[in-house]
C-alpha cells in the first residue's frame, strides 16, 4: 500500500495530484509560488517527513521539488485529483516522457475529508 501523510486534517497519498502554494520572498516583495504536480514520494517520520512532488514543465521536461512538510513557508497543500497506486514510490514515471509521465490511474470517487465546523 503507498504511504500518506496528514497536513490540516488532510490525506494526502503517494500518486495524488497536488499544488503546493509556498510563500516566496524577492526583496521586500512576498508572493505565493503554486507548484503542482504528482506526489512522487514521502519519506521519514514525524518532524522530519519530506514529499516529492514532479510536474512536467512547458518544454516538457520534468520538475522535481522537495518539499519538507514542516517548512513554515508552505501555506497551503491542495489536492486535485486522488490517485489510485499500488506502489510507495513512483520513480518510474521519470523514464516516462509526455502525456505518459503524468497518467495515474484515477480513483473511482473523490470525497474532501474536511473537519465538520
Amino acid at each position: 500500500m503507498a504511504q500518506k501523510l496528514t497536513y490540516n486534517d488532510q490525506v494526502i497519498n503517494v500518486g495524488d495530484t497536488v499544488a503546493v502554494h509556498q510563500e516566496i520572498s524577492e526583496g521586500k516583495k512576498i508572493r505565493i509560488q503554486v507548484f503542482e504536480g504528482i506526489v512522487i514520494a514521502i519519506r521519514n517520520r514525524e518532524i522530519n517527513k519530506t514529499f516529492t512532488v514532479r510536474k512536467i514543465a512547458g518544454s516538457g521536461v520534468g520538475v522535481e521539488k522537495i518539499f519538507p512538510l514542516m517548512m513554515p513557508s508552505i501555506k497551503k497543500i491542495e489536492v486535485k485529483r486522488r490517485g489510485e497506486v499500488k506502489r510507495s514510490k513512483l520513480y518510474y514515471l521519470r523514464d516516462k516522457v509526455g502525456k505518459a509521465a503524468s497518467r495515474v490511474k484515477e480513483k473511482g470517487f473523490f470525497q474532501e475529508t474536511k473537519k465538520p465546523v
